[in-house]
């Protein structure tokens, strides 16, 4: 049994949850976290209910050296550097690499974080003799709908920049053939602590909620304490396989809508925005994105995404090889992602 776990991109959305699970479990963790990172954001970050609380002490014990015998969570401050993380890696059962870049104005950024990062992240583990798993995303596998979802086992077909830097990643792994992995590809993943659907929230406060993309596009999400039980089953599960994580039922772009007006608790107005004039706002947040030097909400990669016919897949695998179904739908999941933005004075 999985009794030591390191992780990298241990101060984000998804591993802040990862790493309280863990806890939680009495698993001993080493969180990876850049040098200039906050990593008190590990034991302060407002958990729902049914999440473990974080703001109770986690025995944070930076700067001692990892593997303390008596230490529950170890904070290791490294970037992804292969050497470095050898050391960190020394006698952990398996490696949960979430370390990434998801958005930027940089496309070059995204190869070298996404691929170069997982690269030294797999050769680490590779030399420590650890299992790894790989977070990677439904993105590296290309945009479907939900009359055709994707299977594991169709050609990858990724159709923006963030899609093809996470599928080179994975072949990465694929071309070691001595490293011990897994890749989950999740989709939308969302939940308590999440930006990504915090604009949603806003606008829906201020009474509309533009519908954009094409009718009737359907995209597979995941809360993320269902991906959070993925990742734990991944941890036993067997070598060198990859597996969607996601709900089983997808939710077109109006069902999101209305699930977050209803979570928001307000009477906002759907408006369906002709994907022209998306392309049009895509052109200008781009000028604006060079202008800032950050990538705005709508810039052209995001018209990309928004003008496919969808990202579904089917999680047959996940149910199968990992005996995971996921538990939160949609409504569920926004309801509680609502609360928490209320609870932290987002909304």
């Amino acid at each position: 049994m999985t009794r030591r776990v390191a992780v990298t991109g241990a101060t984000g959305f998804i591993g802040t949850h990862l790493v309280a699970n863990l806890v939680e479990r009495g698993v001993e963790v080493r969180a990876i976290v850049r040098p200039s990172s906050v990593a008190a954001h590990l034991h302060t970050l407002a958990a729902p209910p049914d999440l473990p609380d974080l703001r109770a002490p986690l025995h944070l014990t930076d700067p001692d050296p990892p593997g303390s015998p008596h230490r529950i969570l170890t904070v290791v401050r490294t970037g992804l550097e292969r050497a470095a993380l050898a050391d960190a890696f020394r006698d952990v059962d398996a490696v949960v690499h979430l370390a990434g870049v998801v958005s930027t104005i940089r496309e070059r950024e995204l190869f070298d974080v996404n691929v170069g990062g997982t690269r030294a992240v797999a050769d680490a583990a590779r030399a420590a003799g650890v299992r790894l798993i790989h977070v990677s995303s439904l993105a590296a596998a290309g945009p479907a709908s939900a009359g055709r979802p994707r299977s594991e086992d169709d050609p990858a077909a990724p159709v923006t920049p963030y899609g093809r830097s996470k599928l080179e990643g994975e072949r990465v792994l694929a071309a070691m053939p001595d490293l011990r992995w897994i890749v989950l590809r999740p989709g939308i993943v969302y939940g308590p602590g999440d930006r990504a659907m915090l604009p949603l929230f806003q606008l829906a406060a201020h009474g509309v909620l533009p519908l954009v993309g094409r009718a009737g596009a359907a995209y597979t999400m995941i809360h993320v304490s269902d991906l959070i039980r993925t990742i734990v089953a991944a941890l036993d599960s067997a070598d060198r396989q990859t597996v969607f994580a996601g709900h089983p039922h997808p939710a077109t772009g109006r069902e999101l809508l209305e699930g977050v007006r209803s979570a928001a608790g307000r009477t906002a107005l759907i408006l369906r925005v002709p994907l022209a004039l998306v392309r049009l706002a895509a052109i200008a947040g781009d000028i604006g994105g060079a202008i800032r030097g950050r990538p705005l909400a709508l810039n052209g990669t995001r018209y990309v995404e928004l003008s496919a016919e969808g990202f579904v897949c089917r999680v047959d695998r996940l149910r199968d090889r990992l005996g995971i179904v996921a538990e939160v739908d949609l409504a569920q999941g926004l309801a509680q992602t609502a609360a928490w933005y209320r609870q932290k004075r987002w909304l």
